[in-house]
């Protein structure tokens, strides 16, 4: 079974075609630069584009950074907030003339790692985090996912965690890894008191230099990188396609 996954993000929009039967992409993903301003009008005709470029016109994810309650943008965080209040997939059906399904990019991103990666199997608490421009976060317990939890906008130190403790902040104000795993460290302490999980996965671009940092981070539970690191999201949606009971 074949399905097309679309993710949007800050600065660019990602494609591509997955082969359900192993988990695994066929042929490279398709990127094109997020358009400025990123209205929704703007993302479909770009999302338009990676269709043609598969020659695609079968059922589609599409992952959205932000909450999606009831099929509706409640947050958009890095998009335009004219985003707020639009039901996507019914916006999408018919902007790209494909069926669709809309979630939150990493919850799309936990699908993939508890179905085929390094989820898999696991009955506690686990709490998939992204580390990118922003911290996406996925949270499933016994294998049940907890939509929208936007654990990167948890306050410490008086503003959004990810203003200090994402891949960004760590290239913007050229810490170490060392350092930044210091910061790391105070965010996973702040994560135990409110959840205590039982593993927790780190997916996003940063994710392929996971033995420079996760190492180094101090807590309770095992701290274990994505298996499908930065292609988490795309497989996870391609994935929800086929759990949408429309």
């Amino acid at each position: 079974m074949e399905r097309l996954g679309v993710d949007i993000g800050g600065t660019g929009i990602k494609g591509g075609l997955v082969d359900l039967t192993d988990a695994e992409l066929i042929g490279d993903r398709f990127r094109l630069l997020t358009p400025d301003p990123a209205t929704p009008d703007a993302c479909a005709r770009v999302i338009r584009e990676i269709l043609d470029h598969f020659s695609w016109d079968g059922p589609t994810g599409i992952a959205v950074p932000g909450k999606i309650v009831d099929g509706v943008v409640r947050s958009a965080y890095n998009i335009d907030k004219s985003w707020l209040g639009v039901h996507a997939a019914e916006f999408f059906d018919d902007a790209l003339g494909v069926q669709t399904t809309v979630i939150n990019d990493a919850d799309a991103a936990g699908l993939a790692e508890m179905r085929w990666g390094a989820g898999q199997g696991e009955d506690g608490l686990v709490i998939l985090l992204t580390f990118g421009t922003g911290i996406g976060s996925a949270m499933f317990l016994s294998g049940r996912m907890i939509a929208n939890t936007e654990l990167g906008h948890l306050q410490l130190r008086g503003t959004d965690v990810e203003n200090w403790a994402s891949a960004n902040a760590r290239e913007d104000e050229d810490l170490t890894w060392d350092a930044w795993a210091e910061r790391l460290t105070e965010y996973f302490e702040h994560l135990e008191l409110l959840f205590s999980p039982s593993l927790y996965i780190i997916g996003g671009g940063v994710s392929k230099e996971s033995d420079e940092f996760i190492p180094k981070i101090k807590t309770r539970a095992p701290i274990v990188p994505a298996r499908f690191r930065n292609r988490a999201g795309i497989v996870g949606l391609a994935h929800a396609t086929t759990l949408d009971g429309r």
